[in-house]
């Protein structure tokens, strides 16, 4: 893969931040399949294998940051344009989005974030829902999920 944009490094240094609430500056290797699942990249699972293995290679479970942007960087479709990112994050917003209401509630904000870092107390979860849920609508709209995505 040749040199990620700058905006997918900022949405994997999010996501890496969700997964990392304890801020160990590492997270399992195991939720790079979520993550990507998440992103809507698809991606074999040997090869997944196969890449956290050549990049851990001290078979910690664990990666950095530059890991794991290495990890999931070699399954990210790269996208030159902001509009194929946005696209992107709309069609993640929609699979969350499951009544088409524009919107996705807090619960199911928690059952994704959950989803990426199974780790997570519930003051964490209610820390960053409420962080993420600005106007504490109790509900997500999609300029609230791409911030979160993408900061």
């Amino acid at each position: 893969m040749g040199t990620m944009s700058e905006d997918v490094k900022t949405m994997l240094r999010k996501t890496f931040a969700m997964i990392d609430s304890a801020g160990s500056g590492f997270i399992p290797t195991d939720a790079c399949g979520g993550v990507l699942v998440d992103l809507g990249q698809s991606f074999d699972p040997e090869d997944l294998k196969k890449a956290v293995a050549e990049t851990d290679t001290e078979d910690t479970k664990k990666l950095s940051f530059d890991m794991f942007c290495t990890v999931v960087g070699n399954f990210m479709e790269e996208e030159e344009d902001d509009a194929a990112m946005a696209e992107e994050l709309k069609e993640a917003f929609r699979l969350y989005d499951r009544e088409g209401n524009g919107y996705i509630t807090t619960e199911v904000l928690r059952e994704i974030l959950k989803e990426l870092d199974n780790k997570l107390s519930e003051d964490d979860l209610d820390n960053m829902i409420e962080e993420i849920d600005e106007d504490g609508s109790g509900t997500v709209d999609f300029d609230e999920f791409k911030e979160m995505m993408t900061g």
